[in-house]
């Protein structure tokens, strides 16, 4: 249909036996448009392919994120540099983190967020490259991140109030940590800049072994008139190129 435009991360597949150029490959001779989190020695091979190199991480690790005022300096250095990566490689975007609670309040979190978010984004804004805070499950991979909940993340971005900072919606993240995707999709679209999919439980394949049903949800992001990227962000257990295919046809609505 071509409603939507998929791509793959590439951290996923890079345990399973297959080399970036066999990766970039199938994801070319499968139709995807994107790929996301590749090192940047492989920036080229992607471009070479007619990959979009749709984003990368604006700071590491996630734990260590923007809810401390102490971590704000070695963040604002990590993103000059990789807003430097998207200019020259024309990279649409960075994927952004709270950090883990450590025995902050949310609600502390929340407002030192915004004060560091407020210093950042302005370069974001220069460079022309939208930041993501991402939405983790604190319940089964991410014990203690901080921004879990969709709420929480929908008030950061209004707060800091710029077109530049939306909300990368995990969709695999999100049905561990509150259920009702769908709902929250079209009540909270007008934030999200990005989704990530995955299969409920275990993180795998897209297919009938799990919970979620993505082909209404993907029907739901295309009627909210979305016009970024879908990552298939799932840890393949069966042949990648398969579960690649299947969530391909699947997520193509």
């Amino acid at each position: 249909m071509g409603n939507l435009k998929q791509s793959v991360p590439w951290w996923c597949f890079a345990n399973v036996g297959i080399t970036p150029q066999e990766f970039i490959k199938m994801l070319v001779e499968i139709g995807y448009h994107g790929v996301e989190m590749l090192p940047p020695e492989h920036f080229q091979l992607a471009k070479d392919n007619g990959l979009t190199l749709v984003n990368t991480q604006g700071h590491v690790p996630l734990e260590v994120g923007l809810n401390k005022r102490e971590n704000f300096a070695d963040i604002e250095r990590q993103l000059k540099e990789r807003l430097g990566w998207c200019q020259q490689w024309g990279i649409p975007s960075l994927i952004m983190f709270s950090g883990n609670r450590n025995g902050q309040s949310d609600a502390e979190g929340l407002e030192i967020t915004v004060e560091n978010l407020k210093k950042l984004v302005p370069l974001a804004e220069a460079a022309g490259v939208l930041l993501t805070l991402e939405l983790l499950n604190s319940k089964v991979d991410h014990p203690d991140y901080m921004c879990d909940k969709t709420p929480w993340s929908v008030e950061v971005c209004q707060q800091v109030n710029s077109p530049n900072l939306k909300i990368l919606y995990d969709i695999y993240h999100m049905q561990i940590m509150e259920g009702d995707v769908i709902s929250t999709i079209r009540q909270y679209h007008t934030y999200i800049g990005h989704y990530h999919t995955a299969g409920v439980p275990g993180r795998h394949e897209i297919d009938d072994t799990q919970e979620l049903n993505y082909a209404p949800i993907m029907r739901a992001i295309v009627e909210t008139g979305y016009d970024g990227f879908v990552g298939q962000e799932f840890v393949p257990v069966g042949d990648p190129r398969a579960g690649l295919e299947y969530a391909f046809r699947l997520c193509d609505v």
